[in-house]
């Protein structure tokens, strides 16, 4: 059997062979700066490699409340951290490194399966310790991860069971004992609530949670039993409350009738998500990373900080966040937030360079939040702040305090909002800081071309009192909606290049899936290979299918390929077959030792029993010899759609009606420069709905300026004036104006333009002109003033008038 190495730079399926730094940009993981002080007294390192060893590992894990209590000198074997000779120590270190998969290395998996972690998650101290490792062997792991691809194990598709959509027999048999003995945590009222709410009292809701903690054809295997076996909250005896728990799985299952393979299909072999290689991990570019976060542990309420930067600046997770699966958080209404003492660090490192980089990958809700809504930052509230990566609607905003900025980080620095940078998806957005570019925005490794109009200055004011908080202000009055799957903060602006090599290593737990077709194509060891991650809590992304042989020695000659569609659980997907109309041919000439790529289309497919139980497939129309006619299911007619809630009669003028009527109303052109250039820069802040239930409190903000300028430029015209109040001086003193004449030569001929007269739905002709009146001549009106009033008041008067008419729901609404 040939096992084949695939040089894999992040970025799926880049299979290539890279050495040392690629276009001069490092790759080696983070550097674990720690702030501590090394007393060692010992032996000088004997070479370089037992330098690397010292400073990236020996030094961070030779403290008492790591491994310097037990694997020092005189201590338990293997002593990797002793104090007394460090040459000596690296020698005992070696055995076990796994220098090609330093994540595989026996230090790390010690610790990952419950041997003395410091934390309270033993997969953030495996990733601790891993970064290290990749520090310490810095270049050799420079070109990238190698992956070396193995044969899967054989498993023929079989039968399986499937949760059937009505959850009764789960309301009968588990659903009890998770509301009499998991309420206190995992519901979405509790004090301290923990994803996922499987012991909400609607047992609909409950099932749609607690399906990915369930194994339907291995009982025991269930998540809800493990953790159970893990003591993990037990209400009686945890062997026996374990027990009770499979064994009312076990009657939910039992009722469940398993889904027989459909004979006629040309199948695959079929695999798990954890039966494939591991693809996430590799060249990220971290030298620098002063807090990390992955996300990796999927449960509990502390979101790690595995930079191996001391002290570990982990947040702690409140309010309405719950956990994605594949890594990250969903932030609805909550917050994950630091303590100060921790997050003190990053002031300290970032203000050592005098520079910075926030790193995220995000999938913000939606675009309709501003404040800005609060995405990353490191504040103390609403008006303090060292820095903030923020959300306007379209737009993502960076504010930082310098010496050219107030406390607040204002002015901001945002991406134009003609170009609708952020969007409601998954984005990779970089804010960088350094004192020659002042601050830059990247999204998905592109720079936005938005140029900082603030001179950069320095962050000697920085305050290192602020705490780290995401998806919130700190005083809980900002908050974002939306997932955040990744965050690196760096000590220094990453540059163009490394920004972009970290965009193409992407994000969260990917894994490549060999489906075996070596029986269907009749070559040795071939295998159509997808890259899969999970997408979210409810799905998978499957994406760049490659037929591969692991044999070096094959050349596929001519195989015809059509009709590919994945499989779940013992039948075809229902939705997400993006690949049912693939037809293609495998041949000589396309084929590489990398293999040939199928198809460049991604698709989700939807997740049925999670990660761990649900078992994939393919089926093809056509593959090689092998063939199979596939009839399209029979569309049934929709259902009579039920009646929704009454729509409105009344709705918003858009950006463009909006525009259009304020200019037929003055007379002005929406041409004239002041005009078109206030419209230009607020168009994105008015509606774009005529739906009344849409409307924010940013589109009332724009509607008035936009008001505001046509009116001015209403009353500055004076042939416009005369036109529409003939009778009126706006060259007299506004104190002497009397109040019949404001109303009969101002306020009437406004109103007449504006409302229009007897229609069949307005406002009370009689408000509206009270109003009117009371801003101009009320105890405080604009046109009354103690003494004598400025020259300008009056003109002034009346275009507060006008655009407090022209910008209301008198003009708005239709």
């Amino acid at each position: 059997m040939h096992n084949k190495s695939l040089a894999i730079a992040l970025t799926l399926f880049a299979v290539v062979g890279l050495q040392g730094c690629q276009d001069g940009v490092s790759t080696q993981s983070l550097q674990p700066t720690t702030v501590t002080t090394s007393t060692y007294s010992g032996p000088a390192a004997r070479t370089s490699d037992i330098q690397g060893y010292r400073v990236n590992v020996w030094e961070p894990l030779r403290a008492e409340n790591r491994c310097g209590s037990c694997h020092n000198a005189g201590g338990q074997a293997p002593l990797f951290v002793r104090e007394d000779d460090v040459n000596q120590a690296y020698e005992d270190a070696n055995p076990h490194i796994n220098r090609e998969e330093p994540d595989q290395s026996s230090l790390v998996t010690k610790v990952a399966n419950g041997h003395n972690c410091w934390e309270a998650s033993d997969t953030a101290c495996a990733t601790i310790i891993t970064s290290y490792i990749e520090s310490w062997l810095g270049d050799s792991l420079s070109g990238g991860r190698q992956i070396e691809l193995e044969a899967p194990p054989t498993k023929v598709v079989g039968e399986s069971k499937a949760f059937p959509d009505d959850p009764s027999l789960f309301t009968s048999y588990v659903h009890p004992l998770l509301t009499d003995y998991c309420a206190e945590c995992h519901v979405e009222d509790a004090a301290a609530p923990q994803s996922p709410f499987f012991a909400t009292a609607d047992s609909a809701v409950a099932y749609a949670a607690v399906k990915t903690s369930i194994d339907l054809d291995t009982p025991s295997n269930s998540r809800l039993v493990q953790r159970l076996i893990e003591l993990h909250n037990c209400w009686d005896d945890c062997g026996a409350n374990a027990q009770e728990m499979e064994s009312a799985i076990d009657q939910m299952a039992g009722n469940i009738s398993p889904t027989p393979i459909d004979p006629d299909l040309v199948v695959s072999m079929a695999l798990s998500l954890p039966e494939g290689t591991v693809a996430s991990g590799g060249s990220r570019q971290e030298n620098d990373v002063v807090a990390l976060y992955e996300f990796k542990t999927g449960s509990g309420n502390i979101a790690y900080d595995t930079s191996g930067v001391d002290p570990a600046n982990n947040l702690t997770i409140s309010g309405a966040v719950t956990w994605v699966e594949g890594w990250g958080l969903d932030f609805s209404d909550g917050k994950a937030q630091g303590s100060t003492s921790d997050s003190r660090k990053i002031a300290q490192l970032i203000q050592a360079t005098g520079e910075y980089t926030i790193e995220a990958w995000v999938v913000p809700a939606n675009v309709t939040q501003e404040g800005p809504a609060r995405i990353i930052s490191y504040s103390a509230g609403t008006d303090g702040r060292n820095f903030t990566l923020g959300q306007t609607l379209y737009n993502y905003n960076h504010l930082h305090r310098s010496s050219s900025t107030d406390g607040n980080g204002e002015p901001a620095h945002s991406t134009a909002d003609a170009d609708e940078d952020l969007q409601a998806t998954e984005q990779h957005v970089v804010a960088t800081f350094d004192p020659e570019n002042g601050r830059r925005i990247y999204v998905d490794g592109v720079f936005t071309d938005d140029l900082d109009e603030t001179e950069p200055g320095n962050l000697n004011d920085w305050d290192d009192s602020y705490a780290l908080v995401l998806g919130n202000e700190a005083s809980n009055d900002r908050p974002w909606a939306g997932k955040v799957r990744l965050l690196a903060i760096h000590n220094r602006a990453l540059s163009a290049e490394q920004i972009k090599q970290n965009f193409d290593a992407g994000v969260g737990e990917k894994y490549f899936l060999l489906f075996n077709v070596t029986d269907l194509v009749n070559l040795p060891q071939s295998y159509v290979m997808f890259e899969v991650s999970q997408y979210d809590n409810y799905s998978y992304l499957f994406r760049q299918p490659k037929f591969i042989s692991l044999d070096e020695s094959v050349l596929p000659g001519s195989i015809a390929v059509e009709g590919m569609r994945i499989g779940i659980n013992g039948k075809e997907a229902a939705v997400g077959q993006a690949y049912a109309r693939l037809a293609t041919t495998i041949n000589d000439s396309e084929y590489t030792a990398n293999g040939q790529l199928l198809s460049t289309m991604a698709t989700t497919i939807p997740s049925e029993k999670g990660a761990d139980s649900d078992q994939f497939f393919l089926t093809f129309e056509r593959l090689g010899s092998h063939t199979n006619v596939y009839t399209e299911p029979a569309v049934l007619p929709p259902a009579e759609p039920a009646d929704g809630e009454p729509a409105s009669l009344i709705g918003l003028r858009t950006f463009d009606e909006i525009n259009a009527t304020m200019a037929s109303l003055t007379g002005v052109s929406p041409t004239l420069e002041a005009v078109q250039t206030t419209y230009t820069t607020i168009r994105q802040q008015l509606p774009s709905s005529e739906d009344v239930n849409g409307f924010l409190s940013s589109h009332q903000v724009a509607v008035s300026q936009l008001a505001i300028e046509y009116c001015s430029a209403l009353v500055d015209d004076t042939g416009l004036r005369a036109s529409l109040f003939p009778g009126f001086d706006f060259g007299a003193n506004a104190n002497s104006v009397q109040d019949a004449t404001w109303q009969s030569e101002l306020v009437a001929p406004l109103m007449s333009r504006f409302m229009g007269e007897q229609l069949t739905t307005q406002p009370s002709p009689t408000l509206v002109e009270g109003e009117l009146m009371n801003l101009l001549t009320g105890s405080v009106g604009l046109a009354r003033c103690s003494g004598t009033c400025p020259a300008d008041r009056t003109e002034k008067a009346a275009k507060a008038a006008c655009a407090s008419l022209l910008g209301s729901a008198v003009v708005l609404l239709q």
